[in-house]
């Protein structure tokens, strides 16, 4: 994980581990490293993965069981929302590029449709 001085590092933290878990690295129901492994893992106090994972517990994505650990929730309904808010985010910052050099939807449509990954799709072109 690439950190930069830009933003907090826990706040970037908070952000590779939420990905972790909505693109499945980090299943429903897993048990979530320890802090002291994530924080060999990532390089940085266990202080700051503590304050990334507090966020992660704040927005229930994980919960930690006193005697077991930490573990990603097993509801399905917070995993999709924040993946939706995620997308929402990335598309937001697409629009604006384009839009910023001059296309409409359509253009940006097809760009899309030209670049989507062949293995998210069906003969047809459409999602799978």
């Amino acid at each position: 994980m690439d950190l930069d001085d830009s933003r907090p590092i826990w706040v970037q933290l908070a952000d590779d581990f939420r990905h972790r878990i909505v693109s499945g690295q980090w299943p429903p129901g897993t048990k979530v490293p320890s802090v002291r492994e994530l924080a060999a893992d990532t390089g940085v106090n266990p202080n700051t993965v503590q304050r990334a994972l507090g966020a992660l517990d704040g927005e229930g994505l994980t919960a930690t069981e006193r005697t077991a650990g930490r573990f990603v929730t097993t509801r399905a309904s917070v995993i999709d929302s924040v993946r939706r808010d995620l997308a929402s985010g990335a598309t937001d910052t697409f629009i604006a590029a384009v839009t910023a050099i001059g296309m409409d939807l359509a253009q940006a449509g097809e760009t899309l449709a030209e670049r989507w990954p062949a293995s998210t799709t069906d003969e047809s072109g459409e999602p799978s």
